[in-house]
């Protein structure tokens, strides 16, 4: 029988208030806590603290806080990566973003999303996993929804609704979000 983490990480329904999801959250904000209350010049806390929340790439993020998470352990980062202020992800599936890529201020990522029945709303939801490729820029305010794919070399406009994948080396934007040019 598998575990309520285990149907969450496959994108199955899952029970969000099963002890250990709630446990590890719990250890996720706290973290995010202890993260958004450095001061610029505490670079070797922030190191340590990112390194502890991040499945991968803890070491080599540069990251403005504030920044919030769902879980930290479901993200894996490439080498390299910036957060710039107000970010979010939501990682109740896997979220991998490849090496290099910057986000914006207000970037959200969510992997996070919800039945559309009310009833089953109530006491369950679900996942899809969320991947970025290397070298990605993603602008300011913009929203990358659950199971799309990003390709590598892409820019993202800030404000945009990324509701489907984006292909690899170009510009897209709007809500919501569609390619619109070669990205060089």
């Amino acid at each position: 029988m598998q575990s309520e983490r285990e149907k969450m990480l496959a994108g199955e329904l899952y029970d969000p208030l099963d002890p250990e999801l709630v446990e590890a959250r719990d250890r996720a904000r706290e973290i995010c806590r202890k993260l958004n209350a450095t001061r610029e010049s505490d670079r070797m806390e922030r190191r340590r603290l990112l390194g502890s929340l991040f499945a991968a790439g803890g070491e080599t993020v540069w990251m403005q806080p504030p920044f919030f998470c769902d879980y930290g352990v479901n993200t894996r980062l490439g080498e390299g990566c910036f957060f710039n202020f107000n970010c979010i992800i939501l990682d109740v599936c896997l979220v991998e973003i490849g090496a290099h890529c910057l986000f914006g201020p207000a970037v959200q990522i969510y992997a996070a999303t919800h039945p559309m029945d009310a009833e089953l709303r109530r006491s369950r939801e679900f996942g899809k996993p969320v991947a970025i490729g290397d070298d990605v820029w993603i602008g300011g305010g913009a929203i990358v929804s659950p199971g799309v794919t990003i390709g590598s070399r892409s820019v993202i406009g800030a404000g945009s609704v990324v509701t489907r994948d984006v292909p690899e080396g170009v510009f897209a934007a709007g809500n919501p979000c569609r390619e619109i040019r070669p990205a060089v």
